[in-house]
């Protein structure tokens, strides 16, 4: 089976820093396409500056990362900001 990578390979590719561990790790969040949908990752600090070059990542914008964060209360809560 042949599948068409292209479509995959012209999405926007997305990166949002979430923390620092023990001042040689960047814990962050990469996406490709859309920003909700993301994995967590681990890298040494010159590691993820070369995986951010190597996928052409750019940082969440603001906006955004507001609508991460909206969407994990949503797929938490059921609703933004409701505690079941």
């Amino acid at each position: 089976m042949q599948t068409d990578t292209s479509v995959l390979t012209e999405q926007p590719r997305y990166v949002r820093v979430t923390g620092v561990r023990n001042n040689r790790f960047v814990e962050f969040d990469f996406s490709i396409g859309d920003p909700t949908l993301f994995v967590e990752l681990l890298l040494p600090f010159e590691q993820f500056r070369q995986f951010c070059s190597k996928q052409k990542a750019q940082e969440l914008t603001t906006e955004q990362q507001a609508q991460v964060d909206y969407d994990r209360l949503k797929w938490r809560y059921g609703q933004p900001g409701v505690k079941q």
